[in-house]
């Protein structure tokens, strides 16, 4: 549903100079020599257990020394060796949970070496500079297409393209980028970052891209597999999950997902309009994303309602966390029986659940919260599987990416396996690479 004339909803509830102070860069960049400080606090242990925590194993110790003896370059240069979007990762990694929680300093401080900032202080550096830091090896004479321009898609093109392949990369969106460019809070890309990043990215040369094009409507798979010699399916989870609950049609009720795709691409932050009364249901990032950026829009009274308790949601503490020092409700144990109102939203009623060990029921007992915007956050799904085996609701994949079909492989939040993670999809896209590379040069 609309909301740009439903009743409640406006835009400008804040003068833009505290709009602009509200989605500046949530992390500030290092100065070099706050980066030579961090990079100090490192014991650069043998185990390294910060490497084993990243899915897309960064020599972690190695960069943060390269960072400490002044050549922030070449730490940037083993970053993408293992993750060529570790610019975008620096920003949106969950490193709270992943390297960072493994840092012996963490266990021993409860304060870890800053890890993500580190690594954004390298990345940026340098992607400033003009030439891109790889080269294509020789020409393979070998045509890859990849569906799908997001982190898994970008990653497999570029590895792609520097084994010598040439890569046809499509994309059902007009910008490329996936959920980094439509999907993440603005706070944690400023500056137009992930469309840049994408730039700096096909500066390897090889790959073309074209937007606009959707697995189904615009592409087949058959005809993908007559015109390459492999395929790769990168293309997340278009489709929304709907509550099945009463009301749901009224106006004021929208998916979490449309309403942050809008926020990214707003060139006027004070032009989007956000109701007084907002409450978001669902426990993942996007439910915080969408909770958050509400509020700092200027909404009033904005609530996260999840059936299940703080240790269900699957976003972070850490997230949950800001989302509370933003001034977030988040409620637990309680899920949604009714959206109520005259044709617009006015009101939620949530029942509180409960777990017995035999599944989350609910108690009968009932809350209403006053609402006028209402985003749904309750998860995505595939919106088309092409034909190819499925594992529960996304396709089936080996650990190399490899599909029910010869020739062609997928990765990132539309294959099974992994965490629905940029630095996962990242780590997938550049396996299921090697791994098309090894077939199409007959080492497999």
């Amino acid at each position: 549903m609309s909301s740009q004339m439903t009743p409640g909803i406006a835009a400008a509830r804040l003068p833009s100079e505290t709009v602009e102070t509200h989605f500046a860069d949530l992390h500030a960049p290092l100065a070099p020599h706050e980066a030579s400080v961090a990079a100090d606090r490192c014991y650069f242990c043998h185990d390294a257990p910060c490497m084993t925590a990243c899915p897309t194993s960064i020599d972690i110790p190695l960069f943060i020394r390269q960072i400490s003896t002044g050549t922030a370059e070449a730490a940037a240069k083993t970053i993408f060796d293992q993750n060529i979007l570790g610019g975008m990762c620096a920003r949106v990694c969950p490193t709270e949970e992943l390297c960072e929680q493994a840092c012996v300093r963490e266990a021993a401080e409860g304060k870890p070496v800053e890890i993500g900032r580190l690594q954004r202080h390298a990345t940026d550096k340098l992607m400033a500079k003009q030439s891109h830091p790889y080269d294509r090896a020789a020409a393979t004479g070998k045509t890859v297409a990849v569906v799908g321009a997001g982190p898994a898609g970008l990653a497999s093109a570029h590895r792609l393209a520097m084994l010598g392949h040439d890569v046809a990369m499509f994309d059902a969106l007009p910008k490329s980028g996936g959920l980094n460019e439509y999907g993440i809070a603005a706070y944690k890309s400023t500056d137009d970052f992930a469309a840049r990043e994408v730039d700096w990215l096909l500066g390897i040369g090889g790959i073309t891209v074209e937007n606009g094009k959707r697995l189904g409507a615009d592409l087949s798979l058959d005809q993908l597999q007559a015109d390459f010699d492999a395929v790769f399916l990168a293309v997340g989870l278009g489709g929304v999950n709907a509550l099945h609950t009463p009301g749901e049609d009224k106006n004021g009720v929208e998916d979490a997902v449309d309403f942050i795709k809008a926020l990214r691409q707003s060139s006027d932050l004070t032009k989007l309009p956000v109701g007084r009364d907002v409450v978001v249901i669902g426990g993942g990032m996007t439910a915080v994303d969408a909770a958050v950026q509400s509020k700092l829009l200027g909404a009033q009274n904005v609530t996260i309602a999840y059936r299940r308790g703080r240790e269900g949601m699957s976003a972070s503490s850490y997230e949950q966390d800001l989302a509370a020092s933003k001034g977030v409700r988040l409620m637990f144990n309680v899920q949604p029986v009714a959206l109520r109102g005259n044709g617009t939203v006015r009101e939620v009623e949530l029942e509180y659940t409960s777990d017995d060990g035999n599944g989350l029921k609910g108690t009968g007992e009932m809350i209403r919260l006053q609402a006028d915007q209402v985003f749904k956050a309750i998860g995505q799904t595939l919106e088309t599987d092409a034909g190819l085996e499925l594992s529960g609701r996304k396709i089936a994949v080996t650990e190399t990416g490899r599909t029910s079909v010869a020739g062609v492989w997928a990765g990132g939040d539309c294959a099974s396996g992994g965490d629905d993670l940029t630095v996962t999809a990242v780590a997938e896209g550049r396996d299921a690479a090697m791994d098309i590379h090894a077939t199409l040069m007959g080492s497999n």
